[in-house]
């Protein structure tokens, strides 16, 4: 009896020791990051509705946003971020260095790079698909009239082996333009050099925006050749800033699920419904499960808004790239916008 009491009582301490430990590595970032004052955010250096710096070098879009929203949640305010810009190669090697708390920059989530490269994934937040672009003049309505097609892309990405992928699978013949500077594509493409321009469709979108067409003069082809989830990344093994990220991803969708908006986030605290009443801290408790302030929702909305305030800003139909919700409306509307309970 007391050497199996002894045995409980090591088995327990060994348990709450193991837990200590794991806690005070769970904190790393966390800690790190209020030290500092701010968050460091990796985004894409130009791409118009995700993440675009103006001429006084102030930064928007939807992935700038995502990033105000982490930093409202975990220091009261959405100006407390440096956003650093990355190219494809540069991006995974900024977020395993540590040079980066997290990567917000039209990133596929896939397995192999979730398994293989030390990162962990958010909950995406714009489902995208590849797509191509031509020129109107080319007279092309199909991506299977491009046989014997040069077509213009960016190494080092999903895209390239989608590319490849489908071509082969169907048959077509093609010449690969690849060059890996992104401004060098677009020049490349809209130069006449390449027949096409795959990209994310989001991209090609924005591609056009930013070069002051539309489709009368470059279109977008119908074909989506593949699953393009993009979400922020960060590494591996502290989970407690995996948790802030990705419980900052559902807040903004519940947020639009229940109404609450950029406009009534104060006047929605006097709602009687107990679960905007939870996520707003009125009833508090889930601040605290994440190590936050029981206002870290609050903070969030005021700073951008909800989910779907940020998508009609930076790329819907009121935006540049008139981008339709599609797959990124909620659930409820037929899209693939879902919160896990915020309970």
């Amino acid at each position: 009896m007391g050497k199996a009491f002894w045995l409980r009582g090591a088995f327990v301490a060994l348990a709450l020791a193991f837990g200590v430990a794991n806690a005070a590595n769970a904190g790393e970032t966390l800690d790190a990051v209020k030290k500092r004052g701010f968050i460091n955010c990796g985004v894409n250096a130009s791409l118009a509705g995700f993440s675009t710096p103006d001429a006084k070098g102030n930064w928007s879009g939807l992935d700038v946003d995502t990033c105000r929203a982490v930093a409202a949640a975990v220091l009261g305010s959405g100006d407390k971020v440096k956003f650093l810009p990355f190219n494809a190669q540069q991006r995974f090697t900024a977020v395993q260095s540590g040079e980066i708390d997290m990567l917000a920059r039209n990133t596929t989530y896939t397995l192999k790079r979730s398994t293989s490269l030390g990162l962990s994934f958010a909950p995406p937040n714009f489902y995208d698909g590849q797509g191509f672009m031509v020129s109107a003049k080319l007279g092309v309505k199909s991506v299977k009239e491009l046989n014997g097609a040069t077509v213009c892309v960016q190494p080092g990405t999903t895209t390239e082996l989608n590319l490849t992928d489908y071509f082969r699978s169907n048959k077509i013949d093609f010449k690969p333009v690849v060059i890996q500077d992104l401004a060098e594509v677009e020049g490349a493409f809209f130069s006449g050099r390449c027949d096409a321009f795959t990209a994310d469709r989001s991209a090609l979108a924005s591609t056009r925006a930013a070069h002051h067409a539309t489709d009368a003069d470059y279109t977008i082809l119908p074909e989506i050749i593949s699953k393009e989830p993009f979400a922020v990344s960060y590494r591996k093994g502290d989970a407690q800033w995996g948790d802030i990220v990705t419980w900052t991803m559902y807040a903004l969708f519940q947020a639009e699920e229940s109404g609450v908006t950029q406009a009534n986030v104060e006047a929605m605290k006097k709602s009687p419904n107990p679960e905007i009443q939870r996520m707003l801290g009125v009833d508090p408790g889930l601040g605290a499960s994440l190590g936050l302030s029981e206002d870290w929702v609050v903070n969030i909305i005021k700073t951008v808004g909800n989910y779907g305030e940020m998508f009609e800003r930076n790329v819907g139909e009121g935006s540049p790239l008139k981008l339709k919700r599609g797959l990124n409306a909620l659930w409820t509307n037929g899209g693939l916008i879902y919160a896990i309970p915020l309970r």
